[in-house]
């Protein structure tokens, strides 16, 4: 039997407790699966006297997470804070100048820092493996890094927000509104106290400029994703939606393309022949096209203690093994910087969802606009009639470029007719990956 190898634990919430009991309780596996002890030996948080159900008493406590780094008795960081900058990014920073290994879950860090982070490696013997930080027990980060590496990957599309896709499940199978279902989703713990980070599109798009950087060979570049939330969702699109052969899902698509790279997250119509229309509850799944091995589905539990605590043992379990992969599964020296494409571009079907007052003249002077920025209607859906008052008119296109709807859509909401803004979704073919 090797050497043990020693973990120092940064941040002791749910998922760093979660890991200090995996590693405790599956010691044996662990072992017989690495050949070698794998034993926490240190750990920092922000609190040292809290009761977190783990016993510490034969384990080193850091008053200052950094200093895990240069602990002799540590030779995997495990950084479980969280945050982009501050003490997160300082230990990593101090683990690599100490050419150490480093396991992380901190996608916020990935996303917004992680051309630093290929600075810091091009200097050291360590390394940096994150495959909790996307998709929580989802083995996506391995699947593109290793067993996908022969491909070149035309395009990512993930359902990458448990929260989100909870919401948009119970709205669906409940029929009630989106404020409605976010108490439910607070009360249930899939939802903080301000949800903002999530119900915005920012936590999906983080994951999402990881996935791009690492299927494209590039810098990850969270300021190239084009975000937007679920929160002006309603009844009323998840029922006409339905009715036109869709389901609604926050969707993050990272597509390779001519012209560079597009990066979105946003609510979209997915066709109910496609598997990631059925992913429901707080699941994610992420659908990866690869030239070679085609189109890929992997689904599962995207966040939680086990799971996360699940995908940073593994990645504990490689550095035992002698196994690390360079950060986005080639050198550092090799990445290249992203080259966003021009959303205004990208060509698309279109969900537009228009609250009108039901008056003649109305819908030809929308058909108007339409015709006039050049985008074709495939189909108009209205029910009912109440004159003078407003109703609902659905409106779908065919294929267009994204400037040219935006265009319509902003000259369509000065319209005297249309008392509220409209709303605007892709559908969502995944035809031209």
């Amino acid at each position: 039997m090797n050497a043990p190898l020693k973990i120092g634990i940064a941040g002791l919430g749910t998922v760093g407790c979660s890991v200090f009991r995996l590693l405790e309780q599956n010691a044996a596996l662990v072992s017989d699966r690495t050949q070698r002890p794998v034993v926490v030996t240190a750990v920092s948080s922000r609190v040292k006297g809290k009761d977190r159900g783990i016993n510490l008493a034969k384990v080193k406590w850091h008053d200052n997470p950094v200093d895990l780094a240069s602990d002799p008795d540590v030779d995997v960081v495990v950084e479980l804070m969280g945050g982009a900058g501050g003490a997160a990014f300082d230990l990593i920073a101090r683990a690599l100048e100490n050419n150490k290994q480093v396991v992380t879950a901190n996608k916020a860090l990935l996303a917004l820092r992680g051309g630093e982070v290929l600075a810091l490696l091009k200097k050291s013997k360590g390394g940096v493996s994150y495959e909790a930080a996307v998709a929580g027990g989802i083995p996506i980060i391995k699947g593109l890094r290793e067993g996908l590496a022969a491909n070149k990957i035309r395009a990512v599309y993930g359902i990458l927000n448990g929260t989100c896709n909870f919401i948009l499940s119970e709205m669906l199978s409940t029929g009630r509104g989106f404020n409605e279902v976010l108490v439910e989703a607070q009360a249930k713990g899939y939802a903080e106290a301000d949800p903002s980070f999530d119900i915005d599109g920012i936590d999906a798009g983080h994951k999402l400029s990881i996935l791009a950087g690492l299927a494209f060979g590039c810098v990850p570049d969270f300021s190239a994703v084009q975000t937007k939330g679920i929160r002006n969702i309603t009844p009323l699109d998840i029922e006409f939606a339905g009715e036109l052969g869709y389901r609604i899902k926050l969707l993050g698509v990272a597509r390779q393309t001519d012209k560079g790279v597009e990066q979105s997250v946003e609510p979209c119509l997915v066709p109910k022949g496609n598997p990631l229309a059925h992913v429901e509850g707080a699941l994610n799944a992420v659908y990866v096209d690869g030239d070679y091995a085609g189109k890929i589905l992997m689904m599962g539990a995207g966040a939680g203690g086990k799971p996360t605590a699940s995908a940073v043992v593994a990645d504990i379990i490689d550095v035992a093994r002698g196994r690390t992969l360079p950060l986005l599964g080639l050198a550092p020296d090799k990445a290249a910087v992203l080259k966003p494409a021009n959303t205004g571009e990208r060509i698309g079907s279109y969900f537009l969802r228009l609250i009108v007052l039901d008056q003649p003249g109305v819908i030809a002077d929308v058909s108007a606009i339409l015709r006039d920025c050049r985008v074709s209607l495939e189909s108009v859906l209205q029910r009912g009639r109440s004159p003078g008052l407003p109703v609902p008119v659905i409106l779908t296109s065919h294929e267009t470029p994204e400037g040219s709807m935006l265009k319509a859509v902003g000259l369509i909401s000065k319209l005297k007719s249309v008392v509220e803004p409209p709303h605007l979704m892709r559908i969502e073919t995944f035809g031209s990956a």
